[in-house]
């Protein structure tokens, strides 16, 4: 097959485009440009977009005697990732970037362009596995990225490969070292690229301006003042500018964020806890499943949040969301209903919520669905909240206070 090897300048990519060459595939080279100042990203971050990274992307591929391309995606970028960013926290959301880029640069800008050009498919170098259009979690679970797989359609995974999937990161790591690859002991991206100093609330001030609004306690209490809701994420706990940091001897946890009225609410960590979600913008669900209950499990960030639940997909036909957000053309016309077995925290509107089938030779994923409601503990699922109950955190971040996309 013809294919093209999305490098990003780290290992993993380099060692997917380099199986691709050894399966037989007439291969391509191609970095995706996405900043639209890749000079202002500082050499050495661990971002994706640097001019330092399409130089080492550049490297691999005449190391493998390929063509190599650059391609320029930088405005696609801006207008769906970046500034979907900067939207989805002003209205209160708490967005995955990295999620948003899969979904609408690397498998749909880039698939498009490589379809059009005559290529059968794209390789990645995501740890994942993809065997006859059944999508695994990826064989090294310290690594595994199908979380931010489960946006893509069944169309698209067709033209995909991820070459690297059956392998643990020591031993992609080692490959590249035997290949001669410069980036073999490249540090991994954690960074948001376009935010590479990593102080993502004052990038957001800087687009959104001041916003400010109060911080109430649980029982409607005034505590503070804030600049923007943008500032905070359900589960924060350090940086909330609040006079006393604890209550009763517990620290206090963002627990809502309404940007509708601007106000933040601060609790208990056990005022964290749901026991049900509703999500919708729902990708590759079955319909064979509609109206029934199924058993699965659930993951609401990309590493960790994981526990059992049980779903049900229900009508959702109207064209417009309860947050006013105009559904896209291949969304499912449902909604996504868990009930969750065990409660979780800090969850988040506007992440992912992706579903899985717990199986030996790797959890099958399912589909996924954006999350735009939790209920509390003991709630009937039907019970939405008002808009404007939202935030996000990472696993340890509950513990940190750190936004969960730093």
């Amino acid at each position: 097959m013809r294919v093209v090897a999305a490098m990003s300048g780290g290992v993993d990519s380099a060692v997917a485009a380099a199986r691709a060459l050894e399966a037989g595939h007439e291969v391509i080279g191609v970095h995706l440009a996405l900043s639209q100042s890749p000079e202002a990203v500082r050499a050495g971050s661990r971002g994706c977009c640097s001019l330092e990274d399409s130089a080492d992307a550049r490297r691999v591929a005449d190391k493998l005697g390929i063509p190599f391309y650059v391609w320029d995606f930088s405005d696609r970028f801006k207008a769906d990732v970046i500034d979907n960013f900067v939207d989805s926290y002003a209205i209160g959301e708490t967005p995955n970037p990295c999620l948003r880029c899969n979904e609408k640069i690397k498998f749909e800008a880039l698939l498009d362009r490589s379809i059009a050009l005559g290529f059968d498919a794209v390789v990645t170098g995501h740890y994942a596995q993809l065997h006859n259009g059944v999508l695994r979690r990826g064989v090294d679970a310290d690594k595994d990225q199908s979380y931010v797989l489960g946006v893509l359609t069944d169309e698209q995974l067709a033209h995909c490969m991820f070459p690297v999937g059956d392998t643990v990161k020591p031993e992609i790591r080692e490959e590249a070292a035997d290949a001669g690859f410069g980036v073999a002991n490249k540090p991994d991206s954690h960074d948001i690229c376009f935010i590479p100093d990593g102080r993502t609330q004052a990038f957001l001030g800087s687009k959104i301006g001041l916003r400010p609004g109060l911080v109430r306690d649980t029982g409607g209490e005034t505590v503070a003042e804030h600049d923007g809701v943008y500032g905070f994420t359900v589960g924060q706990r350090k940086g909330l500018g609040l006079p006393r940091e604890t209550l009763d001897g517990r620290p206090r946890y963002v627990t809502d964020i309404d940007a509708h009225t601007g106000t933040v609410t601060v609790g208990t960590r056990e005022d964290l806890r749901v026991g049900g979600i509703i999500a919708d913008r729902l990708k590759r669900l079955d319909p064979e499943v509609h109206g029934r209950e199924f058993d699965c499990e659930v993951q609401v960030r990309a590493h960790g949040g994981v526990v059992p639940a049980r779903a049900r997909l229900v009508d959702d036909p109207a064209p417009v969301t309860p947050a006013g957000r105009v559904k896209e053309a291949d969304e499912l016309p449902w909604r996504l209903e868990l009930e969750l077995l065990q409660p979780l925290e800090g969850v988040a509107r506007g992440q992912a919520a992706v579903v899985y089938r717990p199986d030996e030779d790797g959890d099958i994923l399912l589909g996924s669905g954006t999350i735009r409601a939790t209920t509390a503990l003991g709630a009937p699922i039907e019970e939405q909240p008002a808009p404007g109950t939202v935030g996000a955190v990472d696993a340890d971040a509950i513990e940190q206070g750190e936004d969960a996309q730093r």
